[in-house]
């Protein structure tokens, strides 16, 4: 039985509408490629680095194949050529590509069986080293001390690697389950990824493979000691979400932000290209057993929390859905939202509470992402400090399962390493003084909780229904989430869509359909 008193009817209609929205999208993803997605895919056959201009390899050879006129094909038909004629690896293939020793417009055509043999070797081989890096991490979990929902969740972002590796080891003596290396900014902008570890960024530090191999070799390390294993969390959203997904995988990352809606509403990406962009990284993070977090947190930084409190539930809704169309579980959808409502209003936290519940109801088997309060910190350290230990009571009252901790000095700098510490020890304290009080709890029939949640529900399913009849490129063109208008025809990336054609090959793709079972 529901404790908010929701109807299972309102739920199925919600999660039906839904289904229907990913669905058409599905059919529009299906038929488009783009150059992030051939990027990944030359990233997973082993291409890396930088040439003597520092453009990533894998940017070369896109640009070439699309001045080739090739990129509509997939990559892998073009690589596959090149391997048969040359005889060389995907990674020397870029070289004299990037050198100009190779023209990808001048390869000789083979026939096609020769072409999928090379390309489905090439894919089997890919997808084994991102097994290899799964069991990798569920031999650390098995030995590794099991920490109780929701795990605590802290962030570094000094812009030096090195010195957020060091912040990382020490919140994670202090308790931290999951350090999450915050990006620098407008990363998300760039069309390419920076190369190697690197000492210097702007509010964060770039994600690029160097720096996951550096922060996963800490985080291994500090687990050792404290037996037990630490989760890191990085960023594959942006024009780059499939590739750096990708490095994810490659380098045993184990969460990752990763939602195509929150780069169309707010860092102005191009809806077609991120939600082709979506499709494949999911697919990724879903083989490679990474929980995704999604960013239903940051309509409420530009929305009211009260009135646009079910474009959150709508938004978890279709991203459930997406995620299932990429074969990821619920075990692994961390969906967004976030304790973002005025501390003035009344009865505000009997608002929060209803929210946080009824996410949890609808979505019982996802680790829901629960984000602090931001939006109304002030710089008074004292209060920020209560309106975190509330946020972490409605925690761990409705069994949220990742818990991103609330800093006292939000909206004043960068936490600092004493910062992460009372913020661990707020949450610690609060989370097991009330470790069971969800289970002890009833709420009023029809009092204000159970109103509030019902009213969302039927208010976010009346929404799904909408943007199922109106499309949902319409609606974000019209302004419906988040108060920000979105035209498919404008955006940022728009020029790295393309549609396949008939002969579009990507084994790695079908190689992952296969054993994830699509």
């Amino acid at each position: 039985m529901s404790k908010l008193g929701l109807d299972p009817k309102m739920i199925a209609r919600g999660r039906s509408a839904a289904a229907e929205i990913a669905h058409q999208m599905d059919g529009f993803i299906r038929e488009r490629t783009t150059v992030a997605v051939e990027r990944t895919v030359l990233r997973l056959m082993g291409v890396d680095g930088v040439d003597i201009d520092e453009i990533p390899l894998p940017n070369r050879v896109i640009e070439a194949a699309v001045d080739a006129g090739l990129i509509e094909e997939g990559i892998t038909r073009t690589i596959a050529r090149a391997m048969l004629h040359t005889d060389r690896s995907p990674q020397q293939i870029a070289e004299a590509v990037a050198e100009g020793t190779l023209n990808l417009a001048e390869l000789p055509h083979f026939d096609e069986e020769s072409i999928r043999e090379v390309g489905e070797e090439l894919a089997v081989e890919a997808a084994d080293r991102i097994k290899r890096n799964v069991d990798a991490r569920n031999a650390l979990l098995a030995r590794s001390e099991d920490r109780p929902a929701p795990l605590h969740y802290v962030i570094v972002a000094t812009g030096n690697i090195y010195e957020d590796a060091v912040q990382a080891k020490t919140a994670a003596r202090q308790g931290a389950d999951i350090v999450a290396v915050i990006r620098s900014t407008g990363q998300s902008l760039l069309d390419y990824v920076p190369y190697g570890p690197t000492t210097e960024g702007f509010g964060g530090t770039y994600a690029t493979q160097g720096n996951f191999k550096v922060m996963r070799d800490a985080l291994d390390e500090v687990g050792e000691e404290l037996g037990r294993y630490i989760r890191l969390c990085n960023y594959c959203s942006g024009l780059c979400m499939p590739e750096i997904a990708a490095m994810g995988a490659l380098e045993r990352l184990d969460v990752m932000l990763n939602d195509a809606l929150y780069g169309i509403l707010f860092r102005d990406i191009n809806p077609q290209r991120t939600f082709v962009d979506q499709y494949f990284s999911r697919m990724i993070n879903a083989y490679a057993g990474v929980i995704i977090n999604t960013g239903e947190d940051n309509y409420l930084t530009t929305a009211d929390a009260v009135e646009a409190a079910h474009t959150v539930l709508a938004s978890q809704f279709i991203n459930e859905q997406f995620a299932l169309k990429s074969g990821l579980p619920s075990e692994q959808m961390g969906l967004g939202h976030a304790f973002e409502m005025n501390p003035d209003l009344e009865n505000g936290f009997l608002l929060e509470l209803a929210q946080a519940e009824m996410a949890s109801e609808i979505f019982p088997d996802a680790p829901l992402k629960y984000m602090p309060p931001t939006k109304y910190m002030t710089g008074n350290i004292f209060k920020g400090h209560i309106q975190d230990a509330l946020f972490n009571l409605i925690g761990v009252w409705t069994k949220q399962g990742i818990q991103l901790l609330g800093m006292m000095t939000e909206a004043m700098h960068t936490p600092h390493m004493g910062d992460r510490h009372l913020a661990l020890e707020n949450a610690q304290y609060v989370m097991n003084n009330a470790r069971d009080l969800g289970d002890e709890i009833q709420y009023k029939p029809g009092g204000v909780i159970q109103t509030r949640a019902q009213t969302v529900l039927a208010d976010a399913t009346e929404l799904l229904e909408e943007v199922r009849e109106k499309g949902m490129f319409n609606v974000l063109a019209a302004g419906t989430f988040a108060d920000v208008f979105r035209p498919t025809d404008q955006g940022k990336g728009l020029d790295g869509v393309f549609k396949r054609s008939a002969d579009y090959y990507n084994p790695l793709e079908d190689e992952l359909r296969r054993r994830l079972a699509l």
